[in-house]
């Protein structure tokens, strides 16, 4: 039970018979939600000052007291951790990135195995989701994974930090971050890629995916494709650039926004798989063959890419050693152990788009 049902139906009269003040009847008072009521009477730093002080003495002048039991109960240890999946902006807004769905079974059975429950749960990077969770405490602890706009979320993990959630996400690694992250080496993964269409004779090789500070993943990708390049003595063309997120709606408007810029190019970079497949069409309807005319790699390495046509050249990420490590981590943060973000490698799965000969490609 939620601590709003809970005070709206246990103890609603005091020993005298009087109807007690709840923190609705604050809320309503003071024009705001009860979850910021109930955040702004434990101190939490996501309420403003002067809200804080409104909701004090509105709450002084009902005679309301915390239900410290209640308190309590829900700051105990439940067994279950949270997964919240954060979708990118798509017409379907049922879709989740294949990448994701595939960590998510090791994730799970990472839980059973150490007897957690798990609560999945979708959520919109506009939405309160670091206080509800703060306000609810249905479970020890949570998992993030989504890539979104950095910008957009930096802020909720400083919060989350202030609060101290116990959170890890799945992103990219870097020293200043907040919170513990575990990611891929998204660098050496896109460097292994564009040096691998290199060795195949490609020449003018374009990059498809965001690479500015939103998206930090892609722009690792990114500065690993760059530094393959400048290594191999080819030029950088700006022109052979285009921001995009991963998915295929974004992978098709950016691939047909590359050809429109008339840039001859024989090898594209793809900065997720998903981006990959859908440039793989537009330039088959341009009477572009793959990887006769173009050589194409992509990344992540979802069940879609053995079977696309050609099969895809991708680097695959280890979906199974993410989600364990992203639940050991977390649980050792809750337990108060020592943790910390980690980095794992990648490796290059070679199939037909990328032009290698047969003998070297993978299964």
């Amino acid at each position: 039970m939620s601590a709003g049902r809970a005070e709206r139906q246990e103890g609603a009269h005091d020993v005298s018979g009087q109807r007690r003040a709840t923190s609705f009847d604050i809320a309503h008072l003071a024009g705001v939600s009860q979850p910021t009521v109930s955040r702004a009477l434990r101190g939490s730093p996501t309420v403003s000052a002067a809200t804080r002080a409104r909701i004090e003495a509105i709450a002084k002048q009902l005679n309301y007291s915390v239900d410290r039991s209640a308190s309590n109960l829900r700051s105990g240890s439940t067994r279950t951790l949270a997964l919240l999946l954060f979708r990118d902006p798509s017409p379907d807004e049922t879709l989740i990135n294949p990448f994701f769905l595939a960590m998510l079974g090791s994730i799970m059975g990472a839980c059973a195995d150490r007897g957690y429950d798990l609560l999945i749960s979708f959520q919109q990077l506009a939405s309160d989701w670091h206080t509800d969770y703060e306000d609810s405490h249905r479970a020890d602890g949570l998992i993030l994974l989504g890539y979104g706009d950095y910008a957009d979320y930096h802020q909720r993990l400083v919060d989350m930090v202030a609060q101290r959630t116990h959170f890890v996400r799945w992103g990219h690694v870097q020293p200043d971050q907040p919170g513990l992250t575990i990611g891929c080496d998204n660098l050496a993964g896109a460097r292994t890629a564009t040096e691998h269409l290199i060795a195949q004779g490609a020449k003018r090789i374009a990059f498809i995916g965001d690479a500015t500070d939103h998206y930090p993943e892609m722009k690792e990708r990114w500065r690993g494709y760059a530094e393959a390049l400048a290594a191999a003595g080819l030029d950088r063309h700006d022109a052979l650039q285009v921001d995009a997120i991963s998915t295929e709606e974004d992978g098709t408007r950016a691939a047909r926004e590359l050809l429109a810029r008339g840039k001859a190019f024989d090898g594209l970079v793809a900065a997720s798989d998903l981006i990959a497949l859908a440039a793989m069409r537009v330039l088959s309807a341009a009477g572009l063959r793959v990887p006769e005319h173009v050589k194409v790699v992509g990344f992540d390495d979802i069940p879609a890419a053995a079977f696309a046509s050609p099969p895809l050249t991708t680097v695959a990420q280890d979906a199974a050693a993410a989600g364990r490590r992203l639940v050991d981590v977390l649980l050792a943060q809750i337990k108060g152990e020592a943790a910390q973000s980690q980095v794992l490698p990648t490796r290059l799965i070679v199939r037909r788009s990328s032009g290698a000969p047969l003998a070297t490609q993978g299964i």
